[in-house]
């Protein structure tokens, strides 16, 4: 049994990796909310609920974050 010793901690490694798939950093959930933030902001200014002035300031907010 030469690898007696790693089978437990080849588990918690994969527990992580799961734990981390779940719970951590995904670069395309923030792409995706941006562009539904960016999709809001378009139909707020086409509807005429915004100004030209506040649609650039909000615009300019969000592509900063």
């Amino acid at each position: 049994m030469p690898f007696f010793g790693f089978g437990p901690l080849l588990l918690v490694l994969i527990a992580a990796g799961v734990v981390y798939y779940f719970f951590g950093y995904h670069p395309s959930r923030d792409r995706s909310r941006e562009a539904a933030s960016l999709e809001i902001l378009d139909r707020r200014y086409a509807s005429g609920e915004i100004t030209k002035e506040q649609y650039e300031e909000m615009k300019g907010d969000l592509k900063k974050h």
